[in-house]
């Protein structure tokens, strides 16, 4: 395959990973709150993740297993106690509190909505970054913010999709404002996992990606438990397990290692720019799953986030040289 060919591969890959992610949040919500009134979910939100991670974790023990004999290398367990705190702790934000306040939140907002608001994530991860990993904070970057922000105002507070209590929308996107957070809390924390460098202690990201997804499964354990205790066994619809399905193996396991053939081939900038399609996707596949409203706002409100976003990673980019 020549150059221009394995470039043109690599930027469908990237293209195939937002759409990917972006059509989640609407399966997220058909998983979640069902397809309509007349079709509720029959699982509770926590039952649905941990599901959701079961698939992760046998695909990923699959890879494992696969790249073992062949010959690759991947730990099973993190090297050192170091690094085995940081995969708690990365499983618990990145995983467990993650997947709770993605499941609830999707069960009280609209999928559109949501995907528009989860990209204020880079903002809170530079932000994090400054008691996490001594990055300072420069007023670009609290520019960055507010810009962030008014377009996550514009989206929740002008959203289209009025079918929705507002009240219930609002509850739905502090959820999602929240995991945002969250993830921005990982981000930070596999960050520094990877700055150790040499020796046993390196970790690549695949196999920090693999410790944290079982960790975080287990501990989405007891939440699952307490959600089915005292109840009859749920019986997940066919459309609710190829939504697991979907989640599980394409949004986490594939379009991770796609995402991850992205950043090796094209370098991380190039594969990070894709990002700001997700919410595009989301926007449309919510439109045509769940018959949710496009409205003016929700481009505002995006074109906000995008410019408080960019601001705010160009200047952590200009920090992070000098």
């Amino acid at each position: 395959m020549s150059k221009s060919e394995e470039s043109l591969v690599t930027h469908l890959l990237l293209l195939m990973v937002v759409i990917i992610w972006g059509s989640s949040w609407a399966v997220g919500r058909i998983l979640s709150s069902g397809l309509d009134s007349e079709r509720p979910a029959t699982l509770d939100p926590a039952t649905a993740a941990w599901l959701r991670y079961a698939v992760v974790v046998v695909m990923f023990f699959a890879w494992c297993t696969y790249k073992s004999l062949s010959g690759g290398r991947i730990r099973a367990l993190p090297p050192d106690r170091i690094t085995w705190v940081s995969v708690l702790w990365i499983g618990f934000f990145g995983v467990m509190i993650y997947q709770l306040l993605f499941m609830h939140g999707m069960k009280w907002t609209a999928a559109g909505d949501a995907s528009l608001i989860i990209p204020i994530n880079p903002v809170f991860t530079a932000l994090l970054a400054a008691p996490m990993l001594g990055q300072p904070i420069s007023r670009k970057m609290a520019l960055g913010l507010l810009l962030g922000m008014a377009g996550v105002t514009a989206v929740v507070g002008w959203s289209p999709n009025v079918d929705i209590p507002f009240k219930h929308r609002i509850v739905g996107d502090a959820m999602i404002m929240l995991a945002a957070l969250s993830w921005a809390t990982t981000s930070n924390l596999t960050k520094r996992i990877m700055e150790r460098r040499g020796g046993e202690a390196e970790a690549s990201a695949l196999e920090i990606v693999i410790w944290y997804s079982f960790v975080g499964w287990l501990m989405l354990t007891p939440w699952m438990l307490y959600e089915l205790w005292g109840s009859p066994l749920p019986a997940p619809t066919v459309v609710e397990w190829v939504s697991i399905v979907y989640l599980g193996a394409f949004s986490t396991v594939l379009a991770y290692v796609w995402f991850a053939i992205g950043i090796e081939r094209l370098g991380p900038t190039a594969a990070a720019s894709y990002v700001f399609l997700v919410p595009v996707f989301g926007v449309m596949t919510g439109w045509g799953l769940l018959g949710e409203r496009i409205g003016a706002s929700m481009l505002v409100g995006f074109a906000l986030i995008v410019v408080g976003v960019r601001e705010v990673q160009r200047e952590s980019e200009r920090l992070e040289a000098g």
